[in-house]
């Protein structure tokens, strides 16, 4: 990736969770791959596709009981002072008539990918983008059913939910401070709607940006290895909570919740793959969760879980 950066080339990348599988994927390489592409910075699908059936969506979450196992390991490690914000995931079965392809061409979100026929995202979140020297990030942490009365005031005062998101800005800044010097938070707390067929939500993001420091100029590949895994997936402290991560999921996260992104030769726009189906042999699961602090209920998070698993196709 670096070498690809330093001599301008453009390409696509793609990093799972751990950091364990790289894809670079140059311009010209892209249409072999079967990878389809649909960021506000880079398509390669410009063709309309019409939906003529009715969506049909069905999903299948584990019960309160077997969510719970993990969740309580997750604060068993907060109490300890182990961490102080964990993101617990899970692995939901979902049923539906739209292939992979299909949700892909008809979800409307700000980046979106299909690879191969294995998984499609549609993520509402930026990771980093890198304009000239300038480097930022959009940590994005707090969701709540818009449907509520003041639902995005109620969001924004929420204990909990500012607590958390406090310390995914605060991580992300952190972060950035490897690389980038001058780093400052531009915007706080900013609210945005998620519109889906299911239920529309409230998601509350930041903006943080920097100056990129003179060593990592033009260095995306080890920018990134400073980076990743991106906090807002993960928790803080980094090390110690991905132990806990990988502890109470109990399942293999893969490619959901890496990172991937498009090189233009010149800047960079890249995101965090969440809202992600994957496809397991013949059946579907859709892999969810969100952040766990020491002032988290069960049922709240239970909810939360439940209420990211939708396609946004209305």
């Amino acid at each position: 990736m670096d070498e690809l950066s330093l001599q301008k080339v453009p390409y696509f990348f793609i990093v799972d969770f751990l950091g364990e599988n790289v894809e670079i994927y140059k311009e010209n390489e892209i249409k072999k791959s079967g990878l389809l592409i649909d960021f506000q910075s880079f398509s390669n699908t410009k063709e309309k596709h019409d939906l003529h059936k009715k969506l049909e969506w069905k999903a299948f979450p584990e019960t309160l009981e077997s969510f719970k196992k993990g969740f309580d390991k997750v604060q068993k490690n907060i109490h300890f002072g182990n961490s102080y914000l964990v993101n617990y995931t899970r692995k939901t079965e979902v049923q539906t008539n739209l292939s992979l392809e299909e949700i892909f061409y008809h979800s409307i979100a700000k980046y979106k990918v299909f690879y191969k026929d294995f998984f499609v995202f549609f993520s509402p979140e930026t990771f980093v983008k890198i304009i000239d020297s300038k480097i930022s990030t959009y940590p994005m942490k707090g969701t709540i059913d818009a449907s509520l009365e003041n639902a995005a005031e109620v969001l924004k005062n929420d204990k909990k939910e500012k607590a958390e998101h406090y310390t995914v800005v605060d991580l992300l800044r952190n972060d950035l401070s490897m690389v980038a010097d001058h780093v400052k938070v531009d915007q706080f707390q900013q609210i945005d709607l998620i519109r889906t067929r299911q239920k529309d939500l409230y998601a509350m993001s930041s903006e943080i940006s920097g100056t990129i420091k003179p060593e990592f100029k033009r260095k995306i590949g080890s920018i990134m290895k400073k980076l990743l895994p991106a906090g807002s997936i993960l928790g803080a402290p980094k090390p110690k909570t991905l132990e806990i991560i990988l502890d109470a999921e109990g399942y293999d996260r893969g490619y959901y919740t890496g990172v991937c992104g498009w090189f233009d030769g010149e800047n960079l726009d890249s995101c965090v793959m969440i809202r992600y189906i994957e496809k397991e042999e013949d059946r579907l699961y859709f892999k969810s969760g969100g952040g766990i602090t020491h002032m988290s209920r069960l049922e709240d998070e239970y909810q939360e879980m439940k209420n990211k698993i939708y396609v946004p196709i209305h």
